[in-house]
């Protein structure tokens, strides 16, 4: 079952370490990377697994080798144009690497999301009601994203709107 922690300060502090390991493996093939998800806003409850977005001009060139050694693993989860990789400690996801190509960094709704979060303290709260609240009943798995679905929506097109984009569906065919 997911665990909702409260805010850790050191959540900036092991995406920075992480983020620094993972420039340094790929070579240049990264040529920025983000702290999005729900551990980059202050303050916000989350599972504690640090989420990052990072960009590269090729995805044909990342390769599971420059980030095994980092005990990040490929993971298929059928989204095109990404790729995403997890890393584990004791069986429990610890860190999401998200990787996209430069056409889609602007657009990148969970950037969007995050900077919303951040900028806007009542929507954090209550994103992090609704994830206690998802938690307390019992819901987990791919369940558990579907039921913050209408949440993520409402935010994701209100920081869209901010930035004078029409709202999109968040989850991807």
């Amino acid at each position: 079952m997911p665990i909702i922690t409260e805010y850790q300060p050191s959540w900036p502090h092991e995406y920075e370490r992480s983020r620094d390991e993972l420039l340094a493996a790929a070579n240049g093939l990264l040529t920025k990377i983000e702290h999005i998800g729900s551990t980059s806003v202050p303050g916000l409850a989350a599972k504690p697994v640090i989420d990052m977005a990072a960009e590269t001009p090729d995805l044909t060139l990342i390769t599971s080798d420059l980030f095994e050694p980092l005990g990040y693993v490929e993971q298929d989860f059928g989204a095109p144009g990404r790729l995403l990789y997890v890393r584990r400690h004791n069986s429990e996801r610890t860190h999401h690497l998200h990787i996209f190509q430069p056409e889609r960094w602007y657009l990148l709704k969970e950037r969007m999301l995050a900077a919303h979060l951040r900028k806007y303290p009542e929507a954090a709260r209550r994103y992090a009601e609704l994830k206690r609240k998802i938690i307390a009943d019992g819901i987990e798995g791919d369940a558990y994203t579907v039921a913050k679905t209408d949440l993520i929506q409402e935010l994701t097109d209100a920081a869209r709107a901010e930035r004078g984009l029409p709202p999109e569906p968040v989850w991807e065919d």
